[in-house]
């Protein structure tokens, strides 16, 4: 199983809030999500830890690219915009800095009229072990 395959099987939380990759290469990666009515918080408009967990599961996506096992330590949000049922939201990351420990990455959350609607930079730490898909 690739890593691709392995993050959209294993992370259950992004699943259950219907995120999922679409594609990952050395460097980048995409993921998706549509707004449902369980995205929504009070003011009708999708929750931020809703555009999160999908910022959330692309920079994982980069930040094991390139095989090794890494875990997130920052990340900054700024929301720019709001979503509303229905819309699908595409998440792009690409890695800034491909240190050897702490690798840097940067999201770009947009909806399907391309209008850039939150912006999340990360860092993590990049252990020595490889990721085990198996």
């Amino acid at each position: 199983m690739d890593i691709q395959q392995f993050l959209n099987k294993n992370d259950h939380f992004a699943a259950a809030a219907g995120c999922r990759i679409t594609e990952m290469s050395e460097g980048r990666a995409v993921a998706v999500m549509t707004v449902t009515h369980q995205h929504l918080n009070g003011g009708g408009v999708c929750q931020g830890g809703a555009f999160f967990t999908l910022a959330d599961l692309a920079l994982a996506a980069v930040m094991n690219s390139r095989g090794q096992l890494t875990f997130g330590i920052q990340n900054n949000i700024m929301y720019l915009g709001s979503a509303h049922e229905g819309d699908v939201l595409t998440a792009e990351a690409v890695e800034v800095i491909n240190h050897h420990k702490i690798p840097a990455v940067e999201v770009r959350i947009t909806n399907q009229d391309g209008h850039l609607l939150c912006h999340v930079t990360g860092m993590a730490y990049r252990k020595a072990a490889p990721i085990v898909t198996e």
